[in-house]
């Protein structure tokens, strides 16, 4: 499918567009700037755009108002519908955030429980208890996503919620002709929903991708019951920060073989360094010069790697108490530099490699600062060389090889030395 061979970036959409944090229901066309963005999508090799939520919520985007309608603090669904045409022509496939556990205080279903009580037509939507009371002092209980009240959950089981859902999926196929969706904490939605949607969205379009928010692992009914084709990799996701950090590559090492040795074999897992929820990777890492290393990896390894918005320049974000803000910068125009170049011959090579999008793994050479290994299928090989160490590492290779990054060829030497901080894409001829 054409996901597992596909290079993502994801856009945390209303804080990338200024947004302000409240919806007071102003219309404003924000979400055109980015087609200011489309030639620099295009050359960096994008093929997918992963748009956390565009659709109208009271403050995050996670707190639905109306699952058919842009976000006012965007624009309009003809604007939404403008970008996705863009995105298409240039070969782009469009993924939106889809938030089904849970709604906003504002969703409209919730707004008549709250005028009309036991004699709302949407009272089953929700778990509710009219004996209760909530802590916004309602004079009804009801449940919120993990404590958070301001996010009610919906009532899956009730058929015209999923009704509702269902018809709104087809809404977003339709009018924006969407290419696939991630499911917020999937690990929060009952088995049986998932799959029927998944059942539901391949009936509309034959190869929709969906994929689902995991925090862990040992998540292996999100294929074979909840049938997702993806999970999001916060394993391997740790496994790269942490490696690259501590100077030890056998958690690395460990984290591939445990995901796609034992727990995940025959799947591909959505592979990130940093993303909405997370510290950005150069506020992460303690050495920046590993910064174009770890890029090295997450285009190498196992995986279907995602870009956040932003870091592919560097970008930096710390975790604060008070909100993610500083994770989830606006941006006017793209700032390419150095490191954004080198990402991209990485993207390219990527994109040209069948063995490094669905091939093999197999490893050769694994010590705290080197991990070498090989990713094959039956059209290619690829060897990927990691040193992380400050002095020269050199390995034994009796293969004639080319060197992807710098075009290089490399003659039966049988050793070759790799420099200080560097890691080396070669194929064998």
């Amino acid at each position: 499918m054409w996901f597992n061979e596909s290079v993502f970036y994801q856009i945390y959409t209303l804080n990338f567009c200024g947004a302000p944090r409240d919806n007071d229901g102003i219309v404003e066309h924000r979400i055109l700037r980015l087609n200011d963005f489309m030639d620099y999508f295009e050359d960096l090799g994008i093929n997918a755009i992963y748009f956390n939520p565009v659709f109208s919520s009271d403050h995050h985007g996670y707190d639905t108002r109306d699952y058919c309608k842009i976000d006012e603090r965007l624009g309009t669904n003809e604007d939404f519908i403008e970008i996705c045409k863009n995105l298409h022509d240039r070969g782009m496939r469009v993924v939106l955030d889809g938030v089904f556990n849970h709604v906003g205080r504002g969703f409209f279903a919730f707004q008549d429980v709250l005028n009309n009580r036991e004699n709302s037509q949407y009272k089953n939507w929700f778990r509710i208890d009219f004996n209760g009371n909530s802590p916004y002092d309602d004079g009804f209980y009801y449940e919120g996503w993990e404590g958070h009240y301001e996010l009610v959950k919906l009532n899956l089981d009730y058929p015209d919620v999923q009704n509702y859902l269902l018809s709104a999926v087809d809404y977003w196929i339709d009018a924006f002709d969407i290419d696939g969706i991630r499911l917020d904490v999937a690990y929060s939605l009952p088995r049986w929903f998932m799959a029927m949607l998944k059942d539901h969205c391949r009936q509309k379009k034959a190869d929709f991708f969906l994929l689902g928010e995991v925090l862990g692992d040992n998540a292996g009914y999100m294929f074979s019951e909840a049938h997702l084709d993806s999970i999001t990799d916060y394993p391997g996701f740790k496994g790269l920060w942490s490696s690259f950090n501590s100077l030890n590559m056998f958690e690395m090492a460990h984290t591939i073989k445990r995901n796609y040795g034992e727990m995940y074999k025959g799947q591909t897992l959505f592979s990130f360094v940093d993303n909405h929820d997370v510290e950005r990777i150069a506020s992460k890492l303690t050495d920046l010069e590993k910064l174009p290393l770890i890029y090295g990896m997450l285009f190498s390894l196992p995986g279907i790697p995602c870009i956040y918005y932003g870091s592919e320049w560097g970008q930096t974000g710390k975790k604060e108490q008070e909100s993610d803000d500083s994770l989830r910068p606006e941006f006017t125009k793209p700032m390419p530099n150095g490191l954004t170049k080198y990402i991209k011959k990485l993207i390219s090579i990527r994109n040209q490699s069948s063995a490094l999008q669905k091939g093999e793994f197999k490893e050769l050479v694994l010590t705290n600062k080197q991990f070498v290994f090989e990713r094959n299928d039956q059209q290619e090989r690829i060897i990927v060389a990691l040193n992380l160490d400050d002095q020269e590492f050199t390995i034994s290779l009796n293969e004639n090889l080319i060197s992807l990054i710098d075009q290089q060829e490399i003659e039966n030497q049988g050793q070759i030395v790799l420099k200080p901080k560097t890691i080396h894409y070669f194929k064998v001829k």
